[in-house]
Parts: structure tokens; C-alpha cells; sequence
């Protein structure tokens, strides 16, 4: 996944205490409906801090940016975030672009 791609989204979440589960559960069903909708998505990962378990990060690999911006810009798209933002105290993202590779 990485190597294929130079466009990724990323978010850091910070879930609410009790809400670990579900938030990830939430996030699966987001980024699953991503995955059957949208062309241009080549997968994602959400991973959790060890040493904070209610803090995430996840990152999700596109073909190329046209391919992240029109998921950005879909209905459904900020219906299921708010979905995953609900169960959250904090969350920012962003979208990323490769500068270098080792």
C-alpha cells in the first residue's frame, strides 16, 4: 500500500474514555464503505497508541489527489466522519502528500 501510493489522508483521534471499541468498530464501517465507493482508494490503517489506548491515528492511501478530494466532497463522506468524530473528544486531519521515500 505504501509504495503505490503519494496521496494519503490521516486523522488523529482521541476518543472519548469507554468509547475505544466502538470507535473502532465505526471507523471500520467508514473506511469498509470507503473502500466498496470510492475509486482510487488503495487501503487504510488505523493504529493505536500502546501507551494512550484512547488515542489512534489512521491513514488511508490513494491513487492521486482528484481520488481523495471527490471522497472528501461526497454527502456520505462527512456523515460517516461525524459518525467516528461523535465518539471522540478531539480529532484533526489532514491531507498529505509524499516528500520523500526510504
Amino acid at each position: 500500500m505504501l509504495q503505490e501510493s503519494k496521496t494519503w489522508s490521516s486523522g488523529n483521534w482521541h476518543v472519548k474514555a469507554g468509547q475505544g471499541e466502538d470507535f473502532v468498530e465505526r471507523w471500520q464501517e467508514f473506511l469498509t464503505w470507503t473502500k466498496e465507493n470510492n475509486d482510487g482508494f488503495l487501503g487504510a490503517r488505523l493504529i493505536r497508541n500502546l501507551g494512550s489506548p484512547q488515542s489512534f491515528v489512521s491513514f488511508a492511501a490513494w491513487q492521486d489527489l482528484d481520488s481523495m478530494r471527490a471522497w472528501q466532497s461526497s454527502p456520505e463522506f462527512t456523515e460517516r466522519l461525524a459518525a467516528c468524530r461523535a465518539l471522540c473528544e478531539d480529532m484533526q486531519s489532514g491531507g498529505y502528500e509524499l516528500a520523500c521515500a526510504v
